[in-house]
């Protein structure tokens, strides 16, 4: 089977005023299918320019990356919009709902250029707010809804396409602990539904909840271990 993603010697150049600041050096790394992967770092380590290669909205400078065995690395941004629609779903720390919308209407958001009718859109928008516990809640706006409860819209967002990707970044930063549980089962939940889930974090009981953690360190993978590796 093909894995889901393949990075090969991936560098991210950046260049402020007359300094090149390199974020990614030569990283290497394969996802398959269905994992459940934590990308841990310090500010800095390169594991947020990765995610957002990884989500196609950043290219890299060299190196390959193939998404489902297709190679992404130089697509055009129409390309890569319509990967980003088709194949990946992004929760983020701050989660980036539209204040005075209800939670449905942020939620059937993905779907606008999907040339789906409007009753189509809140159909699939209700199943995905219901699969994330807010059956109810759907006429409620962020205002009000808890922190939880809003990244749990901004789950059901990114559900709502059927992604085979779920990228989340920080999403249990601005939580308090039962919150930021609540968020881990469902996106536990998510993956063993099929979904493969990548997940930012600097937070190692976060991270616990993962299968698998890889560590970046100066723009490149300083270990790679499973649960299993951290139990032994």
């Amino acid at each position: 089977m093909v894995p889901l993603i393949v990075c090969e010697d991936l560098w991210k150049v950046y260049r402020v005023g007359d300094v090149e600041v390199q974020a990614l050096r030569g990283l290497s790394v394969t996802i398959k299918e269905g994992e459940f992967v934590a990308i841990m770092g310090t500010s800095g380590s390169g594991k947020s320019t990765l995610m957002n290669i990884l989500g196609c909205l950043d290219q890299p400078s060299k190196g390959h990356y193939r998404l489902g065995g297709v190679e992404v690395a130089g697509l055009q941004p129409d390309q890569l919009a319509e990967i980003r629609n088709q194949k990946i779903g992004f929760v983020f720390q701050s989660f980036n709902l539209i204040p005075r919308t209800s939670a449905l209407e942020n939620a059937q958001l993905p779907l606008l250029y999907r040339g789906l009718s409007l009753k189509e859109q809140r159909a699939l928008a209700s199943v995905a707010l219901e699969r994330v516990g807010l059956k109810g809640r759907e006429h409620h706006t962020p205002t009000q809804l808890s922190g939880g409860q809003q990244q749990r819209v901004a789950i059901a967002r990114a559900l709502v396409t059927s992604p085979s990707l779920l990228l989340a970044d920080e999403p249990t930063g601005n939580l308090d602990t039962q919150s930021s549980d609540e968020i881990m089962a469902i996106l536990e939940g998510l993956n063993r539904d099929g979904i493969t889930v990548i997940l930012v974090t600097h937070e190692i009981d976060i991270a616990a909840h993962a299968a698998r953690e890889i560590v970046i360190k100066d723009g490149q993978v300083l270990s790679d271990r499973t649960v299993q590796d951290r139990l032994s």
